[in-house]
């Protein structure tokens, strides 16, 4: 059985990263469970991702108009930062705040709109919606733009209220429509024609002559009320710190029910939840403070292995997990990550609609479960890729191993992952087929690395592994 410590540092780092190596988890041990979780809410510590490198090998990423490459230089970032939950607060984020490329189809505003989640991903709540709100992708996406003080266009107000903050039921029809008006006059500049030099990126515009000054009510709050008196007034609710904390948990903790059944589902844990909310007030929206007590619980502590991977936790933390991509090496083309994930069910920075993607058992069918599987033993087919020349490494010097033993150190260098009884019978079966793990000679060596490669495969097509 895998050790308690690696367990609980591989658990953190599957949740507040994208995964880590056995030396990664063996550094943050010595440094300690709580001064690891300082460290990851605080990424300023630590050096940005250099891109350069990629982009002498990868042209694309020198222009703003691919997407694929520009996932892929996400998935980059994702497998070679140091600061992690930086990352993971960027795809949270994108997953509540739904956009998707295919309306606009302007690569540069989505490349600003992941920036700006990195930056104030653990700032505050109300920071993170006035941002949102000023942001020129979601501004285009929620039709902002055509809010006018003599037309309003409730959109962006609706979703603001239904999907990004306080959820269904917590305000009426004239909340929407004051809300709405109080967010006209709010746009973007419009960016230079595509030709001939391509997309250029463009910013957040205020129209005063376009915003409309009249007296407005706003779940009780009644003045000539603008966009930031609105977001001012919807961190304060009840439903918004419900709204977000939930959100926090079935991201980082269990799997909960959908969004849309959330007034008729409640917490799968209320203490759980209750706790986060109570940090949410104390500390006045701040998300970082409750990523703290997140992470520190002991309700998180337990719940490994209780969230199905999404695509793009999946595709990274394989990644991760064989040592491919990573800087500097510049031979693998990044953009084929995004692919991966988009015939897995999630296509980064576009979204199949507002309401974004369906999370926990929902990321599985008969069809992105081949998609998984596969994706995952494709990795592991050679074994002088780093991280599995690392396992090899650690299991060879351990000397000749029965079936047992070679079963159980693969379970524990590939996660660890926990399997059933019924799944470390058939992986055991496979071990005897063929005796014990020898290091004896040179032929016995490769023949065992080859088995430890065959053997690590088997375990990332287990159902198990599809659990983070």
């Amino acid at each position: 059985m895998a050790d308690d410590q690696i367990s609980l540092f591989a658990h953190l780092m599957r949740r507040a990263g994208f995964g880590g190596s056995r030396a990664d988890l063996e550094k943050l041990i010595e440094k300690g469970y709580e001064a690891t979780i300082d460290d990851l809410l605080n990424p300023e510590r630590f050096p940005e991702v250099e891109d350069d490198v990629w982009k002498r090998y990868n042209l694309e990423m020198t222009y703003n108009d691919s997407l694929q490459a520009h996932v892929g230089r996400w998935f980059y970032h994702m497998i070679n930062t140091e600061r992690p939950l930086e990352e993971k607060m960027a795809l949270f984020w994108h997953h509540v705040f739904a956009t998707g490329w295919y309306k606009g189809e302007h690569t540069p505003t989505m490349i600003m709109q992941i920036d700006a989640f990195r930056e104030i991903g653990m700032s505050d709540m109300k920071t993170v919606l006035l941002t949102l709100a000023k942001d020129p992708a979601m501004n285009y996406w929620l039709d902002n733009c055509e809010n006018h003080a003599d037309q309003p266009n409730e959109n962006w107000g609706r979703e603001l209220l239904e999907l990004f903050s306080m959820g269904v039921g917590h305000y009426s029809e004239d909340d929407i429509k004051n809300a709405s008006r109080a967010f006209t006059g709010w746009t973007f500049t419009q960016p230079i024609p595509l030709y001939p030099y391509g997309h250029y990126e463009s910013a957040f515009e205020f129209v005063e002559a376009d915003h409309d000054n009249s007296e407005k009510t706003f779940l009780g709050n009644t003045g000539n009320l603008n966009g930031e008196d609105i977001i001012e007034i919807i961190v304060k609710q009840p439903a918004t710190a419900m709204f977000i904390c939930r959100h926090l948990y079935n991201f980082f903790v269990a799997d909960e029910p959908q969004v849309p059944s959330w007034e008729l589902e409640g917490p799968g844990d209320p203490e759980a939840v209750e706790s986060l909310i109570a940090t949410y007030f104390d500390s006045n929206g701040d998300i970082k403070a409750i990523l703290k007590k997140l992470f520190n619980s002991d309700f998180f502590k337990n719940a490994q292995f209780k969230k199905v991977k999404s695509p793009t936790e999946l595709v990274a933390g394989t990644i991760k997990l064989v040592g491919t991509y990573k800087y500097p090496n510049p031979k693998e083309r990044i953009g084929a990550l995004g692919s991966a994930t988009s015939v897995m069910g999630q296509e980064l920075m576009n979204p199949p609609t507002v309401e974004g993607w369906h999370t926990g058992h929902e990321w599985i069918d008969g069809g992105t479960l081949n998609e998984r599987i596969n994706f995952a033993v494709n990795q592991l087919n050679d074994i002088t890729k780093p991280g599995v020349q690392d396992i090899v490494s650690r299991i060879s010097a351990e000397g000749n191993l029965a079936p047992d033993a070679f079963v159980e150190r693969c379970l524990d260098l590939t996660g660890p992952v926990e399997v059933e009884d019924a799944t470390r019978e058939a992986l055991l079966k496979f071990a005897e087929s063929e005796g014990d793990l020898r290091f004896d000679n040179d032929d016995a060596r490769q023949e065992s690395g080859a088995r430890i490669g065959r053997m690590m495969q088997l375990i990332v097509s287990t159902r198990e592994y599809q659990f983070a």
